[in-house]
């Protein structure tokens, strides 16, 4: 009875020892796991610093990481447009605008997601300055309404002051990225016997061409802002890529 009286004693302390341990572990293990948690979420909240390499008028390159700038859409770097009847390189002239404003100055950008070419999107600022607002109000910029509205009213500012590329005619970057190239001719031609054959832009941005006596023709107006455009000749309306309506 006596040995039995000292195991006991010994059990209960060994038993507390394991469970004491136990807690520890436990407890160690959570403060691992929200130390973790908290760094990794610092780590997506944080936002991207320092000086900027610029490629285009709407992405960036900030730390080696590629930053298209989220909400809008700037002209290709080899796009032209024209201004007072004559050709420039709108792309080029967007890129300058964005190189010449952020200079040397550090930018910080917030991420807000990535695109299916692993960029990041983001919004990007000097200082408070939106950069991302600021291309689309000097009209160097288009907002992308098909992904954000958030510079919707920034656009009409710019199209109403005639700012940047709103100053003369040019074609989306999106339909110009799908081959549309802006229409040079002066508007006389269209009256002309051999330009008649409308280039229209129809649902789900088909191209699609009407001869003059189509079922269509009469009704279709060409709108060459939103890069449609009138051609001389079958042959250069499918070159052009556009296909013949089937009515």
């Amino acid at each position: 009875m006596s040995s039995l009286n000292k195991i006991f004693p010994f059990y209960l302390i060994t038993l507390q020892s394991k469970n004491v341990s136990r807690l520890i572990a436990v407890v160690l293990f959570g403060t691992t796991l929200l130390s973790l948690s908290a760094f990794a979420f610092s780590m997506e909240l944080s936002p991207l610093t320092g000086p900027a390499f610029v490629i285009d008028g709407d992405t960036i390159k900030v730390k080696n990481k590629r930053i298209r700038l989220h909400g809008i859409d700037a002209p290709e770097r080899n796009q032209w447009c024209l201004k007072n009847s004559k050709k420039y390189r709108c792309g080029e002239k967007a890129t300058g605008a964005l190189k010449e404003k952020i200079g040397v100055a550090e930018i910080n950008c917030k991420e807000m997601n990535t695109d299916r070419y692993k960029r990041i999107i983001a919004i990007c600022r000097i200082g408070t300055l939106n950069l991302n607002k600021w291309m689309v109000r000097k009209g160097w910029a288009l907002a992308y309404l098909k992904y954000s509205k958030d510079y919707e009213y920034d656009e009409k500012v710019a199209r109403n002051t005639k700012a940047g590329l709103w100053g003369g005619n040019f074609v989306k970057p999106w339909h110009w990225r799908r081959g549309i190239r802006l229409n040079t001719r002066k508007k006389e031609t269209h009256d002309a016997s051999l330009c008649k054959i409308k280039g229209n832009i129809g649902r789900g941005k088909k191209l699609i061409y009407h001869l003059p006596n189509g079922k269509y023709y009469a009704l279709t107006k060409i709108d060459e802002m939103k890069g449609e455009r009138w051609f001389c000749s079958e042959k250069e309306a499918t070159e052009a890529g556009w296909r013949k309506s089937r009515l």
